[in-house]
């Protein structure tokens, strides 16, 4: 049994140790494959820059076009002003930024200088396992299932 939490704790500190970056898709649904559904034969992951970094996915709504994003939150920090608090795992609607080209006279519409073209904007995090932003399927984190592994494989031992 100490073999095998031995083996568990050298899994989990090779994975946090070697592995300090999160892997996530970076893509945009103009892009082919990109869209719903996503077909990751198409899009290469890159290495998210910060070592507390999440994966997200933008889903912006106008009647009926969608534009999804798929990207690291760092790389996001910089050009977005709606980003939710809030950066757990799950979506969420965007926030609101009442002051967002509050003092700009541009009458030229197409540059969408408020953010209020699309209808619907919906961020979505994670950050439990590499490339977690290419459709949030309900998978396991790796983790977790090499936690389950190990707890059968003991349970094996303790009954034989």
């Amino acid at each position: 049994m100490k073999v095998h939490l031995f083996v568990l704790f050298l899994s989990v500190l090779i994975k946090d140790v070697l592995g300090l970056s999160l892997w996530c898709y970076q893509c945009v649904s103009t892009q082919p494959g990109c869209g719903t559904p996503f077909n990751w034969l198409w899009h290469w992951t890159k290495v998210c820059p910060e070592d507390n970094d999440v994966c997200v996915k933008i889903i912006e709504q106008k009647e009926g076009t969608t534009v999804i994003t798929r990207d690291c939150l760092s790389s996001m920090l910089a050009i977005r002003t709606d980003i939710p608090a809030d950066h757990y795992e799950g979506c969420r609607p965007a926030a609101v930024d009442t002051k967002l080209a509050n003092y700009v006279n541009n009458s030229i519409k197409e540059l969408d200088i408020y953010r209020n073209y699309y209808d619907n904007t919906t961020w979505c995090f994670c950050f439990l396992d590499e490339r977690c932003n290419d459709g949030f399927s309900s998978r396991p984190s790796t983790n977790i299932v090499l936690f389950g592994l190990i707890f059968i494989v003991d349970k094996g031992d303790l009954i034989n």
